[in-house]
C-alpha cells in the first residue's frame, strides 16, 4: 500500500487545513475562535498539527481493526529450492 503524504496549511481565513501533498482540496478543518487563539498565544498552530496527528493515528488504528486477521493454519508454507 502506497502512503500519502499530508502537509498542514494556513488558510487565508485563519483555520488550519490537512491536506493531501500536492492537493489544494482540504481534508480536515480547524478553527480555533478569537478567544483560543488569544489563549494559546501564538501556539495554534503546534496544537493543531497534535490535533491532526492524534486524528491520523486514529484511523490508522481502525484500519488496522477492519483488516482481515490471519488464522492459525491459514498459513501458506512455500518450498523455495
Amino acid at each position: 500500500m502506497a502512503l500519502t503524504e499530508f502537509e498542514l496549511i494556513m488558510l487565508d481565513n485563519g483555520e488550519v487545513a490537512l491536506q493531501r501533498s500536492g492537493s489544494d482540496k482540504a481534508l480536515v478543518r480547524i478553527k480555533f475562535s478569537g478567544e483560543v487563539l488569544d489563549y494559546l498565544g501564538g501556539k495554534h498552530l503546534e496544537v493543531a498539527k497534535n490535533m491532526m496527528d492524534a486524528g491520523l493515528q486514529a484511523v490508522f488504528e481502525i484500519n488496522e481493526e477492519r483488516a482481515p486477521q490471519a488464522e492459525e493454519g491459514d498459513e501458506k508454507r512455500h518450498t523455495l529450492h
